[in-house]
């Protein structure tokens, strides 16, 4: 199982990417878990000062937009 952290504010691209996260996850038959993280202290303890930001399986891997679904689809895949 994969774990996804999406961090942010709760905006409409911080919901956005983990939807995407989840419904990409669902159509490729990958168990996630997906965390949202709202809480400011924890967002810049990952090192993330734009929002959303993912972090997958400890590591931060995208940061400041919503991500393209071929790259959700990569990190599925990995």
């Amino acid at each position: 199982m994969k774990t996804f952290k999406v961090l942010g504010t709760g905006c409409r691209n911080c919901l956005t990417t983990a939807q995407l996260i989840e419904s990409r996850a669902g159509k490729l038959g990958v168990a996630v878990r997906i965390e949202k993280i709202t809480d400011m202290a924890a967002i810049l303890g990952h090192g993330v000062m734009s929002t959303p930001g993912v972090v997958l399986d400890g590591q931060v891997v995208h940061v400041g937009s919503v991500p393209a679904v071929a790259q959700v689809e990569q990190w599925l895949r990995q």
